[in-house]
């Protein structure tokens, strides 16, 4: 009868620790890497809880593609300044406050070009001498980049012609005084 109650008290000890490990897993919304949702990378970031990993183990920007832009371009214009961003690991950090748009815009930089944008995710004035914060955009300049990057991406939904005359066509912060670093 001893024996009997052991494994009883076994069993409930299992499905107990089964249970709370369902419910942890349940609580935490995973990201996948090669298949991003722009809602949840966005939803991570805020929380600072960012988790996905690329394939070789690196916790880098997920692998978002010109289907993403759109719903991007919807949180361009979000100041709101989270703990960290996930640049790859050569990227080079200067300090300073990471907007959340700011960084969601580098990500659109990045679709466009087909690789990195910059080596971090923070936009200078176009006679930056290095990467220092006085050459860093205020918030005003963030969101006119924004729209810029928002002009530029409804303008892709219009071909271009050889009547086509834009010099900035192709080129978001084209005449704006900005750059990536």
């Amino acid at each position: 009868m001893n024996t009997l109650c052991k494994i009883y008290k076994y069993g409930y000890v299992m499905l107990a620790m089964v249970c709370c490990l369902a419910l942890v897993s349940c609580g935490e919304e995973s990201l996948d890497y090669n298949h991003p949702d722009v809602d949840l990378f966005v939803k991570q970031l805020k929380a600072g809880k960012y988790s996905a990993q690329s394939p070789e183990g690196l916790s880098n920007v997920p692998k978002f593609a010109k289907e993403d832009i759109e719903e991007l371009l919807k949180y361009a214009e979000d100041l709101t300044v989270i703990p960290s961003f996930p640049l790859a690991p050569v990227s080079y950090s200067a300090g300073g406050k990471l907007r959340l748009g700011e960084c969601i815009l580098w990500t659109v930089e990045t679709i466009r070009l087909g690789h990195n944008a910059s080596m971090g995710c923070k936009m200078v004035h176009v006679d930056a001498e290095n990467y220092e914060g006085i050459y860093f955009l205020t918030d005003e300049e963030v969101l006119d980049a924004a729209a810029r990057y928002r002009r530029w991406w409804e303008g892709r939904k219009y071909p271009r012609t050889m009547w086509t005359i834009d010099p900035c066509y192709d080129e978001p912060l084209c005449g704006s005084g900005y750059m990536w670093w």
